[in-house]
């Protein structure tokens, strides 16, 4: 009879521990959902989940609110400045994929092309250019993704997310960076966007160009026109004076000139 009185005591206790144990462990599980809720720790999306270009541009609006700001702050970087007889030379990098590009990247290649070109060229020896902006708002439907989530959060697949960052829908064949410089720094230039290239999803080509610096005229065209007076300088761009306006602003020698090259 003792025995069996000891034993059903000992029953209810252990019961009691049991019950006990439960409660403590159930509390500290919501605890860690809640600080999960408060404090979202997860990291960024990967940008492969939106490299393809499927839907229509949707830029920044005030029906779109909200949004962050784009990594990229700075799109002209060196001697910006500088005049456009000072660099001559000129060296893009293409995209050769139809996708989108994040902020983050744009601004990664920016840091790498010019820490290049600071550390071996010089940092007054270049100009340096982004060509594309991140006006594309990238959306993300966030969810949990602890263990147990489905019990404590259940949505619909595929839903209308808030926006999470931006980038740039860029197209074959259009110009990401362009790097001005003289000939005598034009290798460093193209190690520069070498460098800059992984940055980038996809595939990319450097070709140099055969223009003079940032500006629309073959480089010859634009040694024969500078020797002709016909070329004004205007920034790091320039302007040829045609055939065009008032003779009484002409100056002599300049009225009745082509103003298309004959080459």
């Amino acid at each position: 009879m003792n025995i069996r009185v000891h034993f059903h005591r000992l029953r209810i206790i252990f019961k009691d521990l049991h019950s006990h144990c439960n409660l403590h462990l159930l509390q500290n599980t919501r605890l860690a959902v809640g600080d999960r809720r408060e404090k979202p720790a997860m990291g960024r999306r990967p940008a492969r989940c939106y490299r393809q270009i499927k839907n229509k541009p949707y830029p920044k609006s005030r029906y779109c609110r909200g949004v962050p700001d784009p990594k990229i702050r700075i799109y002209d970087v060196g001697m910006k400045k500088k005049g456009v007889d000072e660099f001559p030379f000129c060296v893009h990098l293409v995209s050769w994929e139809k996708e989108n590009v994040s902020s983050e990247a744009l601004e990664a290649a920016r840091i790498a092309c010019n820490k290049y070109m600071a550390k071996f060229a010089g940092k007054d020896a270049f100009h340096l250019r982004v060509r594309v902006h991140p006006f594309h708002v990238l959306r993300i439907n966030k969810m949990l993704s602890c263990a147990g989530a489905d019990r404590l959060q259940t949505g619909m697949r595929g839903a209308f997310g808030k926006p999470q960052g931006t980038c740039a829908r860029v197209a074959i064949g259009q110009v990401l960076l362009s790097v001005r410089c003289k000939d005598s720094n034009s290798h460093h230039a193209q190690e520069a966007l070498r460098r800059a290239k992984f940055k980038f999803p996809g595939r990319q080509k450097i070709i140099v160009s055969r223009k003079w610096g940032f500006t629309k005229f073959s480089r010859a065209d634009y040694v024969r026109w500078k020797q002709e007076n016909r070329i004004m300088p205007d920034g790091v761009n320039a302007k040829l004076l045609g055939c065009h306006g008032r003779l009484a602003n002409r100056q002599p020698g300049r009225a009745f000139l082509d103003a298309v090259s004959s080459t």
